[in-house]
């Protein structure tokens, strides 16, 4: 039999937190800081409910992975011995399936439903594509996964399918009719083999809600207290789904903040915070303001980073920690310069004994971790990229540089079947047929634009193959003795490009990352040299990767991938304008408060060192140098708030 334990709350909580935990009914809104202990503040708020009384089973906890459910509620058996598993947590996906099991037939499902994970989807589109008479890999339509991501996009943020196509994919805009009839075709193929993705099941869960008022007066009276984690990071249906489940005991405790909030991208809406407030006239607000993580210094430049947005709950981090070491700006002659010094002083740190995975950088693309990537390879600094696979393990960049190695050598069978099977219609047989052709030819780059030399080639991909000739005549002209970036620069802009935005559902990031690639090869005179040294520095990092000793390795990741997490030693990189800000994506004002709240999140994942990085020059796509100009959330923070490195300090070589 399990003993029941008084929890003495204020002897566990700080005041901030046990007003929170031990408040009354009706809603609320947490303002909950970076570090400030918002985990554990839930987790004691559900100790507190079962402790005064409440059953188990009228709790719905809400959250934005199963792992962080599974966690709170086992902490809370740990302070509350009981029949914790009635309590219903987990994701809203996990709870809507949850409901839908018993209640799906309402809507005409059996209840038997497989769901669909986001491959599978993308392949059910693929098939909608092809009942509907457009070809796989057709340019001019998008194919499954980008396709799934706009559908999607529109589900979770009840928004038109024009209205999305128009403000993220303008270029798709030509052939919106096609889309709306291949997603309705999809939405029909899905009930026909009764099949639900992921979107179904919230979408249904609030289907039922809003049409069967019998089921709503059940799960409305049933669920007394509704607590929601992450809020910020809620899209449109899901707040609509916490609304009506909340809209008769009106019991809902809404954590999160506001300054987290930079998820716009995934269809996260910063209204749902903001505007809770005035959904909820009778709303109690508390703040957790007291941070556990970072040194005073670094919250004090956090604090100031935040101060010019105007759409915002104002809070003030308040350090637990006692003194630290002061943030440091640093501004290398350029990014090579940049990963030279981060490089540096990770090693440095490594040496004096902090372990490697305390220590990350953050970027705010992919691709700006390309020149650190390098350097570390080529230290041997064991890393590991939480943003994505390494940069030369990309498939688009391998696409690119398979493009160039048959300009070197016409008889690479690995680049040309992948160039190849490019196409579509041609497979792994299709490609080592028209390779064979090629090399019996005796002069492969001359023979793939001669018919009499040619295999048949398939149907489909006929209409791509005098681009492709194209291409090709137009890399032969360029020369391998030229500069390696023009050749990447023929291939992406002679259809690559294209290919690119058809297939790939976050082409514009590989897009970018196709952009820095170019400016990178500008270094390299010779094609020689160029694809050496790619080849070396990717069998290095396959050695390096084995982590066979346990030996821990140095995070490098994007500010959306380290929202959450936490290190001793951080780095941001290319902080400039046009990067971090990445202005590409302004078109308001909140885009502009959402760059600067990524800014300060990243600023907010560190614990003792905290180092800015902006490059002084930079170099463009035509290989064209000029002067950076600092981020302007460097400009915006008051000078005491850093400490600039000397250039003397620059650890440029090793």
């Amino acid at each position: 039999m399990k003993i029941q334990r008084n929890i003495k709350f204020e002897d566990e909580l700080n005041p901030q937190q046990l007003q929170v935990v031990t408040s009354g009914s009706g809603p609320m809104l947490v303002i909950a800081g970076a570090g400030s202990g918002k985990t554990r503040t839930l987790t004691y708020r559900v100790a507190y409910l079962l402790q005064s009384g409440i059953d188990p089973h009228r709790i719905l906890l809400l959250t934005f992975t199963n792992k962080a459910a599974r966690e709170m509620i086992h902490r809370v058996e740990a302070l509350v011995p009981s029949d914790i598993q009635r309590i219903w947590g987990g994701t809203f996906h996990h709870i809507a399936n949850r409901i839908l099991r018993v209640h799906v037939p309402r809507l005409g499902y059996d209840p038997h439903y497989t769901i669909l994970d986001q491959s599978d989807a993308h392949d059910l589109l693929d098939a909608c594509l092809q009942d509907l008479g457009h070809k796989r890999k057709e340019s001019v339509i998008p194919q499954g996964a980008v396709l799934f991501k706009i559908i999607s996009l529109a589900r979770n943020t009840r928004t038109g399918l024009d209205e999305i196509l128009n403000q993220r994919y303008p270029f798709f805009l030509d052939f919106t009719e096609e889309i709306e009839s291949i997603a309705g075709h999809y939405t029909a193929k899905k009930k026909e083999q009764n099949v639900l993705d992921f979107d179904d099941l919230l979408e249904m869960w609030l289907l039922l809600l809003e049409q069967d008022a019998g089921l709503r007066d059940y799960y409305t009276q049933r669920f007394e207290y509704i607590l929601v984690d992450e809020y910020q990071d809620t899209n449109k249906l899901q707040a609509d789904i916490i609304d009506l489940m909340a809209s008769v005991k009106r019991n809902i405790m809404v954590v999160g903040d506001d300054s987290q909030s930079i998820y716009a991208f995934r269809g996260a809406n910063f209204s749902n915070i903001m505007d809770f407030p005035k959904r909820y006239s009778d709303t109690q607000m508390y703040k957790l303001e007291h941070n556990y993580r970072s040194s005073p210094e670094i919250l004090e430049l956090a604090n100031e980073s935040i101060v010019y947005n105007d759409r915002q709950f104002p809070k003030v981090l308040r350090p637990v920690k006692t003194n630290g070491v002061q943030p440091h700006l640093v501004i290398p002659g350029n990014v090579f310069y940049q990963a030279k010094f981060v490089a540096g002083k990770i090693s440095e740190y490594i040496n004096s004994g902090i372990p490697p995975e305390e220590i990350a950088v953050l970027y705010r693309a992919h691709f700006h971790s390309m020149e650190l990537q390098i350097e570390l390879t080529r230290r041997m600094i064991p890393f590991e990229v939480r943003s994505g696979i390494r940069f030369f393990e990309q498939a688009h960049i391998k696409d690119i540089v398979s493009y160039i190695k048959i300009m070197l050598n016409p008889y690479d069978e690995v680049a040309w079947k992948r160039i190849l099977q490019l196409m579509p219609g041609v497979g792994q047989k299709t490609s080592q047929k028209i390779f064979t052709a090629l090399v019996k030819s005796g002069s492969p780059l001359e023979a793939c634009c001669e018919h009499d030399h040619m295999p048949r080639i398939p149907k489909a991909a006929q209409t791509y193959w005098d681009s492709f000739c194209d291409m090709i005549g137009s890399l032969r002209q360029a020369g391998t003795e030229g500069a390696p970036a023009v050749l990447i620069k023929n291939v992406f802009e002679n259809g690559y490009s294209s290919y690119m935005r058809s297939k790939y559902s976050d082409s514009p990031g590989r897009i970018d990352d196709v952009e820095q690639f170019i400016e990178f090869a500008w270094q390299y005179e010779s094609t020689t040299d160029f694809l050496s040294e790619l080849a070396l520095m990717t069998s290095t990092a396959e050695e390096e990767t084995r982590d066979d000793t346990g030996y821990g390795k140095v995070k490098l990741s994007t500010v959306h991938q380290a929202k959450g997490l936490e290190w001793s030693v951080v780095f941001i990189i290319w902080l400039v304008e046009g990067r971090f800000p990445n202005q590409s994506n302004f078109e308001s004002m909140e885009d502009e408060e959402e760059e600067r709240r990524l800014f300060y999140v990243a600023v907010t994942r560190a614990k003792d060192h905290l180092y800015l990085c902006a490059p002084e020059w930079l170099k463009d796509s035509s290989g064209y140098a000029s002067i950076a100009r600092p981020s302007r959330f460097l400009r915006e923070l008051p000078e005491q708030c850093y400490q600039r490195l000397d250039e003397s300090e620059f650890y440029y070589e090793y």
